[in-house]
């Protein structure tokens, strides 16, 4: 734990069980949503056979990355959430979403 505490910057371990929390939720929220979307965007397993997990899949990440800000703001942790999004996004070759 003082490995994630030091490269997150983060000094209680309050503060870290609480990012633990947001990530955990965060990612059972996204998975839970994403069947009621594929179904608002008529994506059936039926229809796409084998191709439903892969598109699945990235329909979770775009609720994923909201999700996670908006938990984790729920949570009093936005500064920290939306660091590690923006840092993430860039690394993704989003950077020129982010004028810092």
């Amino acid at each position: 734990m003082k490995g994630l505490k030091k490269r997150w910057g983060i000094d209680s371990n309050f503060q870290l069980t609480l990012i633990i929390i947001v990530f955990a939720i965060t990612g059972s929220a996204s998975a839970w949503l994403s069947k009621p979307f594929c179904l608002w965007l008529g994506i059936t397993k039926v229809d796409l056979g084998v191709w439903f997990t892969p598109i699945r899949l990235l329909l979770i990440f775009p609720i994923y990355q909201v999700l996670l800000v908006l938990i984790g703001t729920l949570f009093g942790q936005y500064k920290f959430f939306w660091s590690f999004e923006k840092k993430m996004l860039k690394r993704m070759g989003f950077s020129f979403l982010f004028k810092d």
